[in-house]
């Protein structure tokens, strides 16, 4: 799902938030780069506004509902559009590379707890932390 600037910054607006500048900056970073995992940090960088700023505005359209936070791994929290289709990861706690775990992969781990214990997870965004297989082959 592409995302404008634009439709972040009504996003604000029906929130009550004034526009400053340094959030129509903020809008536009999170509309360049609307397909990555965006830490605040890594908006900060592209913008001239406080980090600060930039939480207060991510805060705001998550409750508006457009874009949601998740955890992946032992990192800030990474942001992503709220209507983006579930995904998941496997990320690895030595070198950091992140890979999509295939869907048929979570169905079959959800299943398997499901069975196990009766509960039945709901997540739109999971992270697995453990190590990659280059790293596990360096490590043998």
């Amino acid at each position: 799902m592409h995302i404008t600037a634009e439709t972040l910054l009504d996003a604000l607006r029906s929130q009550g938030m004034r526009i400053t500048d340094a959030r129509v900056q903020i809008c536009e970073e999170i509309a360049a780069r609307h397909a990555e995992h965006l830490t605040a940090a890594s908006i900060s960088t592209g913008v001239e506004a406080n980090e600060s700023t930039v939480y207060r505005t991510l805060e705001v359209l998550e409750e508006a509902g457009i874009v949601e936070h998740s955890h992946m791994g032992h990192g800030p929290a990474v942001y992503h559009l709220a209507d983006d289709a579930e995904h998941h990861h496997l990320v690895c706690e030595r070198c950091g590379r992140a890979e999509a775990l295939p869907a048929a992969a979570y169905e079959a781990l959800v299943a398997g707890i499901t069975a196990e214990t009766g509960f039945v997870p709901s997540s739109r965004h999971f992270a697995m932390t453990g190590l990659c297989k280059e790293c596990r082959a360096t490590n043998a």
